[in-house]
């Protein structure tokens, strides 16, 4: 009993990727990230490393963001709108394949919050209607 295992299940990576510096667009950085079907991760650091992840479910919205010089070196950035708590907005910047990274996140995290039967609502400020003219919100 003591020397027991807990094996976790390994997912497939689906895209791996390095932060690049913005000449020539060459990984010099300490920056990965790497992404499954359930989730995001982003280990940055050398000496003092740390390690976020982002389950897919949680991802509202995608943005891809490309400068003159980005777009020279054939480079991207993500941004990732989540509904999560350490990380409302994930970057991945400085990437290589970055619409096609994008599309698979879209279409990605969709399927898991399918999978998982979430749903993302947004407060579009209607709370206070009074709907029946009564003098009381609705």
């Amino acid at each position: 009993m003591a020397n027991e295992k807990i094996v976790v299940e390994e997912e497939e990576i689906v895209y791996k990727e390095r932060k690049r510096i913005l000449f020539f667009g060459l990984p010099w950085t300490f920056t990965k990230y790497m992404i499954t079907a359930d989730m995001i991760t982003v280990d940055t650091g050398l000496l003092r490393t740390e390690e976020n992840d982002c389950y897919m479910y949680k991802v509202q919205d995608v943005k891809l963001t490309a400068t003159l010089i980005e777009r020279m070196f054939g480079l991207g950035t993500i941004i990732c709108y989540t509904g999560d708590v350490t990380s409302p907005q994930l970057s991945m910047v400085h990437i290589k394949h970055a619409k096609e990274i994008k599309n698979y996140l879209l279409k990605a995290s969709e399927a898991a919050r399918l999978k998982r039967r979430t749903i993302n609502t947004q407060d579009i400020g209607a709370g206070g209607l009074d709907l029946d003219g009564d003098g009381i919100p609705d």
